[in-house]
């Protein structure tokens, strides 16, 4: 049974603290597991999430600031450690190659598993595979920073009073399926578009082009609400984004669910971030992440 869901793994923005580890997100999409932004401590949320190494399958970084990235060092030699039987991929910006080795190679380890790096150095797509395609788009921080949306292919719902009225049952349902066509009745005939998934990944940015692009159409969207309303300045100098603004780029997007997530140690009440949210407009599902959580793909419409 195919599963789509995200474990969250932390939801700190900067700083660790009592309740919030570093950032890292695993993404479970049918056999593949797409992990995102692996901070510090990731390795260990991942043991208590009930995550293995071998569920892994893409590492995707946003940018190399260590909340970001500094767990990539223990997740790749956990990966090595566990001898994980399939090739991993890494994504993250081409700028950040020095980063991304040092980190690799933080210390000593025996390699026993190929990972492919596929940098990112411009918007589109990085990989194509027949449950998902992959892309990027800038983002605007300080340091250069890319956002991943990931786009199911759409598919063909079939249509009970369609095939009934044709006289096509059992097996034939299946020829048609797999030929387009069984006699003179095509699959347009009886079936009708069936809209893929579509899930984006957004962190440290402000509001830029980039993050309504990968917002447009999400069935899930994880998007960074750094900052509340009240400081939206220093939420702009920084590169950030504040709850109201997530909120209402979720709005626009026509997203289903929204999960806000890297909270500044600043804010005591993690409710506040829903509200501003929901001021915004937004009146789809809405989750204010916390570590260890799971929140499934919603349903196709």
């Amino acid at each position: 049974m195919s599963v789509r869901e995200l474990v969250v793994l932390g939801t700190a923005s900067q700083v660790p603290t009592r309740h919030r580890n570093h950032n890292g997100y695993l993404l479970r999409w049918d056999g593949e597991g797409i992990l995102f932004d692996p901070g510090e401590g990731t390795q260990r949320q991942m043991l208590r999430a009930g995550v293995a190494a071998h569920d892994l399958n893409r590492l995707c970084v946003t940018h190399f600031h260590g909340d970001h990235s500094l767990g990539l060092a223990g997740v790749i030699q956990r990966i090595n450690l566990d001898r994980v039987p399939h090739r991993i991929t890494a994504h993250y910006p081409a700028s950040g190659q020095r980063f991304f080795d040092r980190l690799r190679y933080a210390t000593a380890y025996r390699e026993t598993v190929g990972v492919t790096e596929v940098p990112v150095t411009a918007d589109g797509t990085l990989a194509v595979t027949p449950s998902y395609t992959l892309e990027a788009r800038r983002l605007s921080h300080p340091v250069e920073s890319y956002g991943y949306r990931l786009t199911e292919p759409d598919g063909r719902r079939m249509l009970p009073e369609r095939l009934a009225a044709h006289g096509i049952g059992g097996p034939d349902v299946g020829v048609l399926q797999r030929e387009g066509r069984l006699g003179d009745v095509t699959l347009a005939e009886v079936s009708e578009v069936r809209r893929g998934q579509r899930f984006a990944f957004v962190m440290d940015t402000r509001l830029c082009a980039g993050v309504h692009a990968l917002a447009e159409g999400c069935d899930l969207l994880v998007i960074e609400s750094t900052f509340l309303d009240e400081d939206e300045e220093l939420a702009v100098e920084h590169g950030h984004l504040t709850a109201g603004q997530a909120g209402a780029v979720a709005r626009d997007a026509g997203v289903r669910h929204l999960v806000l997530t890297h909270f500044s140690q600043r804010y005591p009440d993690p409710a506040e971030f829903e509200r501003q949210a929901r001021a915004a407009g937004f009146t789809g599902e809405l989750t204010v992440a916390y570590d260890l959580q799971r929140v499934p793909v919603p349903k196709r419409r």
